[in-house]
């Protein structure tokens, strides 16, 4: 800041002849300080809120009133001098001075070049989002104000819980319909239907946070949709909420998605038991019944604060506290870095006692939420052969990279804490002799999942050209399965019989839950079978058991070979 200052007085002359050009307008700009052009400064929106600053469309820093008033008076017109003079105490230049560096370094003063744009429309969020804006929502969501203020009542938040709640008995109420929606093959059009269905109340999950935002003066920036964790879905950029005066407006903005979401499904859980009661349509009944369980779902995996949804933001907004997750996990980062490594290191949130394990648990959460889709997807990817199998492959070394940029992070924190070289070597070859132990010994079973087709008294198993057709031997025991959406039933088990794969065709729903299979044949290879019994279906899923191999080999053969077959 000596610099800046005497650039106002007798060496200004001198240190401009020195400088390079773009040198000189830079020093220009910060002794006549002014804002960047994306940067805003919000007044309180009601007594005791703070002021806050907003760069850009997502960026938002709560200021006291005495920057705000400095921000505001920095036109570019005024130096130093001027500034203490129009603002007073407690203002003085050097005060002003290490103002100007501080923003300067959060980029929130003109450097003489335009601001970037180029993420407006497209964003990657790590570790694993990628967000698509489609339109600027505020036009919508004025026009909705009306019935938004009719509904912003006791009486309609009685009505959204008894919707929520009623939908929930509904479905416990259909017993054995509810079990079989969700264990047996469905039409595709039903498929068809509750993907449209789910995707058109995923949009009004996020309507539902503008439309509370805008109700309580706010202004939501952007609407798109995105690929959360593997998974498609829509997001409505709320970060203007952290300028509500009120910590219980920003909880309700956070939690009005999950609401309207338990509110849809509720209604469709209901729908379904009338359908059963009236005798109507069983597919029609089966389809709302799968809707309302993955719509209830997913509200329930929203509410969990471990990852960037809903949960986690009124978690935020009710502690007050920004960044909460990621000054958590470098808690979580310290705690284990002095745990390994040894060393002295500063809190994030000392006031928060729990902190630490709450990021521990934001570091490992995700893992389990991508393990879960894996889960979901993988025995469907891989029944589309090598391009499931790429899709996975390509999914699990970005969750590689992640994992060596975490352990990047906790040797940093180390070194900044002090720990000695020579233990971080030591626990680094633990570490290292461990994981290579546990890939080479541990043993995991190993299955190759198909499918299987019976018909004229006769079954087959079929294989995907990325099954590891290596395993499938003569003789090997084989499950015999009935697979649904959510859950499968065994029917009856065997074993692979004697003969040589020959290529050929097999029904889709060999491969996924769809009823029509037999009107889409695709490309596969056909293995004799040897059952034990009837399995009662012409067609489901067959897993054949290949033994143990060790964890190492296991994920090779589960994730790497499949794309090379």
């Amino acid at each position: 800041m000596k610099r800046i200052r005497q650039g106002q007085g007798q060496g200004q002359g001198q240190e401009h002849a020195e400088s390079a050009p773009d040198e000189r307008e830079s020093v220009a700009l910060l002794t006549r300080p002014r804002l960047a052009s994306d940067v805003l400064v919000h007044e309180p929106l009601d007594a005791g809120a703070p002021w806050v600053v907003q760069r850009g469309s997502q960026q938002y820093i709560r200021v006291g009133a005495d920057l705000a008033r400095l921000l505001r008076a920095m036109d570019g017109e005024r130096g130093y001098a001027g500034l203490v003079e129009t603002l007073g105490p407690p203002w003085n230049e050097r005060e002003v001075g290490r103002a100007v560096e501080n923003l300067r370094e959060k980029g929130l003063l003109d450097n003489g070049k335009r601001p970037r744009s180029s993420g407006n429309w497209f964003k990657f969020v790590p570790p694993l989002t990628f967000q698509l804006t489609l339109l600027k929502p505020q036009r919508l969501l004025n026009a909705l104000m009306p019935l938004i203020g009719r509904l912003a009542n006791r009486a309609g938040a009685v009505l959204a819980a008894v919707f929520a709640l009623g939908g929930l008995l509904a479905l416990l109420a259909q017993g054995p319909s509810l079990v079989r929606a969700l264990g047996e093959p469905l039409p595709l059009a039903v498929l068809l239907g509750v993907a449209a269905a789910s995707t058109v109340t995923t949009a009004l999950h996020e309507i539902g946070h503008g439309a509370v935002l805008t109700y309580y003066g706010g202004r939501p920036s952007r609407m798109g949709v995105m690929l959360f964790y593997l998974t498609p879905a829509f997001f409505c950029d709320v970060s203007d909420g952290w300028r509500l005066p009120h910590r219980e407006q920003r909880v309700r903005v956070a939690l009005a998605g999950i609401v309207t979401q338990t509110v849809v499904a509720g209604t469709a859980g209901c729908a379904a038991l009338v359908v059963h009661l009236t005798g109507g349509s069983p597919t029609l009944r089966d389809g709302m019944t799968v809707f309302a369980v993955s719509t209830y779902v997913t509200g329930v995996l929203n509410l969990l604060p471990f990852v960037k949804l809903d949960g986690y933001i009124a978690l935020m907004s009710h502690l007050d506290a920004s960044h909460l997750r990621d000054r958590a996990m470098t808690d979580a980062r310290r705690l284990v870095a002095k745990v390994l490594f040894g060393g002295r290191y500063g809190r994030e949130l000392p006031t928060l006692s729990w902190a630490p394990a709450f990021g521990l648990a934001c570091m490992v959460f995700p893992l389990y939420l991508i393990g879960l889709a894996f889960n979901l997807w993988l025995d469907f990817l891989t029944g589309l052969g090598v391009i499931g199998a790429s899709v996975v492959f390509t999914a699990l070394v970005y969750l590689g990279y992640r994992a060596w940029q975490g352990g990047t992070l906790l040797v940093r924190e180390a070194r900044t804490g002090g720990a000695r070289p020579w233990r971080m070597a030591l626990v680094g070859l633990a570490a290292a002799g461990g994981l290579g132990a546990a890939l080479a010994f541990v043993p995991v079973s190993y299955t190759v999942t198909g499918g299987f087709v019976y018909e004229d008294g006769g079954a087959r198993l079929v294989l995907s050209d990325a099954a590891d057709r290596e395993a499938v031997r003569e003789g090997a025991t084989v499950t015999l399965q009935r697979r649904g959406l959510v859950t499968r039933t065994d029917l009856t088990t065997g074993t692979v019989g004697r003969g040589d794969a020959e290529a050929g065709t097999a029904p889709l729903s060999a491969f996924l839950p769809v009823r029509e299979g037999d009107e889409l044949p695709i490309p596969a290879l056909g293995v004799p079978l040897v059952l034990g019994g009837d399995p009662g279906e012409n067609v489901g899923v067959a897993r054949v058991t290949a033994g143990e191999r060790p964890l190492g080999e296991w994920l090779y053969l589960s994730y790497i070979a499949p794309v090379w077959r």
